[in-house]
Formats: structure tokens, C-alpha cells, sequence
């Protein structure tokens, strides 16, 4: 009997898009959960909550897989950003900011990375020609219909501070994915994952003891659940997820593939928690889209 032929191996791009396509689902519905979240806990506290149950999540499957122990002297630099950009800030301007603009809005606010890639890039001393210029432009418009200016009360502080924790947690995911391309791993990102959570849970509990003293989670059933959900899936797998895929593709190409995750949050916000179809949600999406389309094909023109 002749031998069953193998199937080819998924080569690493592949395996880079559905590690990229898992983030966007698990990352989309998570922005409906953390509305549902707060409910019962203050923001800082909730996404604390979050980090020590993703690292305490991390522990247990690195310890299953034998396969915890501490990162390469080499790794430690990027463990750190990892732990205090994409998570640690990431997790508490983007629970801040929805508590003030509405989730839909807020999933497409905060994943505009593409958008600060132009400007690291200049910081950086890199070539950044005309067309991503004109690409940054259409999405930073896209941005401002977002936030639905002719409607938008400007005395409201908190509002204002809102769209801006949102448009910041985007720069701090900027900065974490041009670093973890750049940088020449020793390990894996699944390895870094415990301590990766780990420096993230230190920095939300300095910030909770700084700002909300007073501040907490209740044991009430929406916070239990969103913490089950935010802790183990959408975020180990996620931060695992978009980590390994920066090592394949290139962080511009990251920033197109993440448009899916507010794709998702759009549509579970809308459908779980009734938000509104706008016309200002949807120009503003869209401009976004284009914005960062453009980005990225220039960027690929060199």
C-alpha cells in the first residue's frame, strides 16, 4: 500500500495571517466585554484584573508545556516593552477612554497603528515619501469624523480625554510592534509571555494605587465574566498572537491585518449593546481604512 502523501507544511506567512486573524476576533469582541466589565470595577482596576489573570494564565500553560523558565538576558529589553506598551498602557487608555466613547468608536480609535508607523519612522530617520504622507492625512480625517466633532460636546474634559487615551494606546501599540520586529529574539514569544504579563501587572497596580486608591472590582457577574474573558483569551492569545506575527511580517502589514479586530467590535457593539450605526461611524472607518491602505501600499512600493 502506497504511503499517504503529507500535507505541505503552513509556510510562516500563513501562520502569521491566522495568527492574525485569531487577534482580530479575540481582540474585536473584547471591547463589548470591557463596557460590560465596567459596570462593576474602575477602569485601571479592571484591566490590573486582567494582566494578573493573563499572567497567572501564562504561568499554568508554560508550566503544563515544561517550559517555563526565565527569558534570555538578550530578551529581556523587548519583554519590558512588550509588557509596558501593548499591554500595560494599551489595556489602561483603552479602558479609560470607554468609559467616555462608545465601543464601536473606541475599537477603531485605538487600532490607527498604521497611522503613528509615518511618524515613529521620521523619529527613527527613515524615508517616508509623499504618498505615506497623504495616507496619514486621510486617516488622521478619518479620525476627527470619528469622533463626530459636529456633535461633540468640547466642554466635556472627559470626553476629550477619552478619544485621546484612545488615539495614545494606538501610538503605544506603535512603538511595541517597530521594537519586536527589530529585535533579534533569543526565545519565542510564548516563552516571554509569563513575564511579559508580569511586568504589565506591576505597572497597573502602581498606576490603581496612584489613581483610583479608592477603586476596585466588584465580584458582581459582569466584571467576573469580562476578567475571564479579557484574562485568558483575549489576552495571552492575543498578545502571543500579534507578538509572533511581528516576527514574520512587517509591522505596517500588522496595522492593515488589525483593521479587523474593530471590524468585529463595530458589530458585536452594535449587536450586544445596541450602539448605533452612524454616518459619522461609518466615514470615519472608512477614511481610517483608506488612510492606512494607502500607508501600507506606499510602504510596499518602498
Amino acid at each position: 500500500m502506497p504511503p499517504s502523501p503529507q500535507r505541505p507544511a503552513l509556510s510562516p506567512v500563513t501562520i502569521a495571517v491566522l495568527q492574525i486573524a485569531a487577534m482580530d476576533v479575540l481582540l474585536g469582541l473584547s471591547w463589548p466585554v470591557i463596557k460590560i466589565g465596567l459596570q462593576g470595577a474602575t477602569p485601571v482596576w479592571l484591566a490590573f484584573g486582567r494582566a494578573a489573570i493573563s499572567c497567572a494564565a501564562s504561568v499554568a500553560l508554560l508550566l503544563v508545556l515544561r517550559r517555563l523558565k526565565p527569558p534570555a538576558r538578550a530578551d529581556w529589553p523587548v519583554v519590558f516593552s512588550m509588557g509596558t506598551f501593548p499591554n500595560a498602557l494599551f489595556f489602561a487608555l483603552t479602558t479609560v477612554g470607554v468609559t467616555t466613547v462608545p465601543a464601536g468608536r473606541a475599537s477603531i480609535l485605538s487600532y490607527t497603528v498604521a497611522l503613528w508607523m509615518v511618524p515613529l519612522s521620521l523619529l527613527l530617520g527613515e524615508a517616508v515619501g509623499w504618498r505615506r504622507m497623504g495616507g496619514v492625512v486621510v486617516g488622521v480625517a478619518g479620525a476627527f469624523v470619528l469622533m463626530d466633532p459636529w456633535h461633540l460636546d468640547w466642554t466635556d474634559h472627559d470626553v476629550l480625554f477619552g478619544h485621546a487615551c484612545l488615539l495614545g494606546a494606538a501610538l503605544s501599540w506603535g512603538i511595541a510592534l517597530l521594537h519586536a520586529r527589530r529585535h533579534a529574539w533569543v526565545g519565542t514569544p510564548l516563552d516571554v509571555l509569563p513575564w511579559q504579563f508580569g511586568i504589565t501587572t506591576l505597572w497597573l497596580g502602581l498606576l490603581g494605587f496612584v489613581f483610583e486608591p479608592r477603586g476596585g472590582v466588584s465580584w458582581a457577574v459582569e466584571p467576573v465574566a469580562a476578567l475571564i474573558y479579557l484574562g485568558i483569551f483575549a489576552g495571552p492569545v492575543g498578545s502571543w498572537a500579534i507578538t509572533s506575527a511581528a516576527r514574520v511580517v512587517s509591522p505596517v502589514a500588522i496595522s492593515l491585518g488589525v483593521l479587523g479586530a474593530p471590524v468585529v467590535g463595530v458589530a458585536a457593539s452594535t449587536l450586544w449593546l445596541g450602539e448605533p450605526v452612524t454616518w459619522p461611524l461609518l466615514a470615519g472607518a472608512a477614511l481610517v481604512g483608506a488612510g492606512i491602505v494607502i500607508v501600507v501600499q506606499a510602504g510596499r512600493r518602498g
